[in-house]
């Protein structure tokens, strides 16, 4: 199968482009190294170093003997994106290639328009593309479980039966997201329904949780195929974050009363998700849905499984939240759909959160300790930006 990887240089787009070649599907990666670009911005860079997306193809050639073929350019750009779809051929396009961080989205009004202009535009260039040079090209969309928010009602994969006044439909499952990050995604959702059910697409909706975890099976064949390991607090996930102040022996730094839900998923199974959702595409015409994690604890469980799993001391350390959302809520997520397709999850255990230990301990001269800090108040309309250093 040909495939597609757009945002093939993140955090998730170049493991998931190595763990597909190395399943025997023919790869290309797209992207405008944007993601390299905020960390300039911000002043903050990854935890382990990101060697350049030419040298990781290299390697990966020199270890696998595997092409993986690139393309520079950005999906704003409708021009570009329609050659390079017409240029590759692909079966199935994996989108990652979107502004991905709720906080960044929220710093201001500039931030808050990129993100939206960025993720929302270059989606319905994909889409129109596809239309145009093969509309039965497998769009795999990923999308974020903070689409929905936190109803006080079980969280369906994506669609809901409603009954109403004696007539029953099927519809989108409401969404109630809680940034401009959040509601780019909706806007795709609803965007990408509507082009499958209009133009007849087939697409797959992955509504993803957090993501922990820095290696895969093929990024550890060599040291310049590591991918990211974000810890600020604009980009970096919460568990990998913990991980790194309990190295340097700092608190951990929990938001309000921690007792905020989050569905979560080891990176090995996220790139095991993509190939699964690739290899058995949607029906023509099908918007696909998947609820993409395996398991969900509250912020302040995370917080103590890191502490109870670390040798030393660690203090949890309760901030005002930056956000706004509940700290109280009901969490029930429905997320059968890729274990059905053959998903075996690995879930937190002692032997991933030690090997993060070991990550975090071999870079910890690389912390810039004022970027874990939060810097981002959701309740004002603009927030103080650190400077580059």
């Amino acid at each position: 199968m040909r495939i597609l990887v757009l945002g093939g240089d993140g955090y998730l787009g170049w493991p998931t482009a190595l763990h597909l070649s190395d399943c025997g599907h023919e790869v290309a990666v797209a992207d405008n190294f944007a993601r390299r670009a905020y960390d300039h911005e911000m002043g903050v860079r990854s935890l382990v170093p990101a060697e350049p997306l030419q040298v990781r193809v290299d390697a990966w050639r020199e270890v696998s003997g595997q092409d993986i073929k690139m393309y520079y350019g950005d999906l704003v750009d409708a021009d570009f994106t329609v050659e390079m779809i017409r240029d590759f051929r692909p079966d199935t396009i994996v989108h990652f290639a979107e502004q991905r961080a709720a906080p960044y989205s929220m710093i201001d009004r500039k931030h808050a328009v990129y993100t939206q202009q960025n993720n929302v535009v270059g989606n319905l260039n994909v889409l129109f593309a596809i239309q145009e040079v093969d509309p039965e090209i497998h769009l795999v969309k990923l999308g974020t479980m903070g689409e929905y928010g936190t109803p006080n009602i079980d969280i369906e994969e994506g669609w809901l039966e409603v009954t109403h006044k004696g007539r029953t439909d099927r519809m989108l499952y409401p969404k109630k997201p809680g940034s401009f990050y959040h509601l780019s995604k909706v806007h795709d959702s609803h965007n990408i329904e509507f082009a499958c059910r209009i133009w007849g697409l087939r697409a797959t909706d992955l509504n993803q949780g957090v993501v922990y975890g820095q290696e895969t099976p093929q990024t550890v064949r060599d040291p310049r195929l590591a991918t990211r390991f974000d810890y600020d607090a604009i980009f970096g996930t919460v568990l990998n974050r913990f991980v790194i102040q309990a190295v340097l022996g700092h608190p951990l730094t929990v938001y309000g009363t921690g007792s905020q839900t989050r569905g979560v998923i080891d990176i090995r199974d996220t790139v095991e998700c993509i190939r699964l959702a690739a290899e058995s595409p949607a029906d023509k015409g099908e918007f696909r849905v998947f609820n993409q994690m395996t398991e969900s604890f509250s912020v302040e469980e995370i917080a103590k499984t890191v502490a109870n799993n670390y040798h030393g001391s660690v203090e949890v350390e309760y901030l005002d939240n930056p956000r706004v959302e509940q700290d109280q809520h009901y969490y029930n997520v429905v997320h059968t759909g890729l274990v059905e397709l053959g998903l075996d999850p690995h879930l937190l255990s002692n032997t991933l959160i030690n090997s993060l230990f070991g990550v975090a301990e071999q870079f910890k001269d690389r912390v810039d300790l004022g970027a874990m800090r939060p810097t981002v108040e959701w309740r004002t309309a603009s927030s103080p930006m650190r400077s580059e250093g």
